[in-house]
C-alpha cells in the first residue's frame, strides 16, 4: 500500500476532471461523494453496504465525536475506522460548521470557540489546535483545518473579517498537524459570495501549503444560482494537483453542476436523510412514497437502478412500509440513495474520462425533466 497521500489526476473535460486520491487506506475515485456518518454511522445502513453502493470513502463529524462518546473513548477503543468497522479512507470535518450553527450558544473569539453542548449544555472549547487532536485521536485518512463559516446572506465587512481569522486559524491548523504521514490535511478557502475575498483567501491557504483545498462557505442559505457563481472562479483559484472538496453539498443537479466547474469531492446528509423521510431519488427526481398513488404500483421505485431495493421490492411495499413506520423502510430508501447517488458519481467520472460530459449532463436534465413515472 502507498505510504503518501497523493492525486493524480486521469482525465478532464472542459473544467471537469477525473483522478484518483492514493491514501495508506485505499484509493478514492474523483469526482467522490462521501457518504455522511456524522455520529460513526451512516444512519440506517451497515458499513459493508455503504461500501457496497460503491463509495470509497465516509465523512465523520469532529463536532459530534468529541461529545459522544469523545475521540479520546474512541482512540482507546482502537481509532474511529476500527470502532465503526470501516476500513477504508474517513475524512473528519473540524467542528466549525456545526459550532456555527449553535448561534446563541457559543462565544467566538480569536483563540477558537466556547461553546455549550447542544445534548447535555456541558461547556467546551474548539479551537485549532484541540480540532487538530481530536481528528488525530479519530485517526482519520482526511483532516480538514479549523475555520469559521458565516451563514449567509451576511455584509462584505462580516464575510471579510471572518475569512482573514480563517485564514489565521488555517496557520495553526497546519502547525498543530505537524508531519503526519499517510494523512492528510485540507485548508478551507472561505470569502462567502464576493471575488476578491475568495482570491485573497486562495492566496493565503496556498502560501501556507495543504494537501487538498475545499471550497468553503457555500450551501448555507446562498442559493444554487449564486453557489454556482462563485464555483466559476473558485475552484480555478486553488492549485492545479490538488483535490478540491465542495463542503455540504448536495442535491443531484448540484453535484452534476458542481462537477462542471471542476469539483473533485463532495458530501451531504441529503441521500440518508431522504431515505428516513420517505424520499426517494431517481433519474427522473425525487419521488416521495407516501403517496397514495403508489399503493398499488408493483414496479420498482427506478427501474434502470440495480439497487437491493429496486431489485427486489415494489413501489407498493415501501408505501406499505413506510406508512407503517417499519424501519425497513429508512434502510431500503437509504440504501436505494446513496446507490443512486453512487451510480450519478460512476456516470460523471465515465463521461470526463470518455470526453462526453456534456453529453451526459444534457441526458441528466432530460430525464429529470420528464418528471417521476405515472402510476400505472
Amino acid at each position: 500500500m502507498p505510504k503518501a497521500f497523493s492525486f493524480a489526476l486521469h482525465a478532464t473535460d472542459g473544467r471537469a476532471r477525473t483522478g484518483v486520491i492514493s491514501t495508506p487506506r485505499g484509493e478514492i475515485r474523483t469526482p467522490a461523494f462521501m457518504p455522511v456518518g456524522t455520529a460513526a454511522t451512516v444512519k440506517a445502513m451497515m458499513p459493508e453496504s455503504v461500501r457496497a453502493t460503491g463509495a470509497d470513502i465516509l465523512l465523520g463529524n469532529t463536532y459530534h465525536l468529541m461529545l459522544r462518546p469523545t475521540a479520546e473513548r474512541i482512540a482507546k477503543l482502537g481509532g474511529l475506522h476500527k470502532f465503526m468497522n470501516w476500513d477504508r479512507p474517513i475524512l473528519t470535518d473540524s467542528g466549525g460548521f456545526q459550532v456555527m450553527s449553535l448561534a446563541s450558544l457559543r462565544k467566538l473569539t480569536e483563540e477558537g470557540v466556547k461553546f455549550s453542548s447542544h445534548i447535555d449544555g456541558s461547556k467546551h472549547m474548539l479551537s485549532p489546535e484541540r480540532s487538530m487532536e481530536i481528528q488525530k485521536l479519530l485517526g482519520s485518512d482526511i483532516v480538514m483545518c479549523f475555520d469559521e463559516c458565516p451563514a449567509l446572506p451576511a455584509d462584505e465587512a462580516t464575510v471579510a473579517k471572518s475569512m482573514q481569522m480563517s485564514m489565521r486559524w488555517a496557520q495553526r491548523s497546519r502547525d498543530a498537524f505537524g508531519d503526519r504521514p499517510g494523512h492528510a490535511l485540507f485548508g478551507i478557502q472561505q470569502g462567502g459570495v464576493t471575488r476578491d475575498l475568495r482570491e485573497q483567501s486562495a492566496k493565503a491557504l496556498t502560501e501556507i501549503g495543504f494537501d487538498g483545498y475545499a471550497v468553503g462557505g457555500l450551501a448555507v442559505g446562498e442559493g444554487q444560482e449564486a453557489m454556482f457563481g462563485v464555483l466559476d472562479y473558485a475552484p480555478e483559484m486553488l492549485p492545479q494537483d490538488k483535490p478540491r472538496y465542495l463542503m455540504g453539498v448536495g442535491k443531484p443537479d448540484d453535484i452534476v453542476g458542481a462537477v462542471e466547474r471542476g469539483i473533485d469531492m463532495m458530501d451531504c446528509v441529503l441521500p440518508s436523510r431522504s431515505g428516513r423521510t420517505a424520499q426517494g431519488w431517481t433519474r427522473r427526481g425525487q419521488v416521495n412514497l407516501k403517496n397514495a398513488r403508489h399503493m398499488d404500483d408493483p414496479r420498482p421505485l427506478d427501474e434502470a437502478c440495480s439497487c437491493p431495493c429496486c431489485r427486489n421490492y415494489s413501489r407498493a411495499y415501501l408505501h406499505h412500509v413506510i406508512r407503517a413506520q417499519e424501519i425497513i423502510g429508512s434502510m431500503l430508501l437509504t440504501w436505494h440513495n446513496l446507490h443512486y447517488y453512487q451510480d450519478l458519481m460512476q456516470g460523471l467520472r465515465d463521461a470526463i474520462a470518455a470526453g462526453q460530459l456534456s453529453a451526459f449532463v444534457a441526458s441528466f436534465h432530460a430525464q429529470r425533466a420528464q418528471g417521476d413515472i405515472e402510476p400505472l
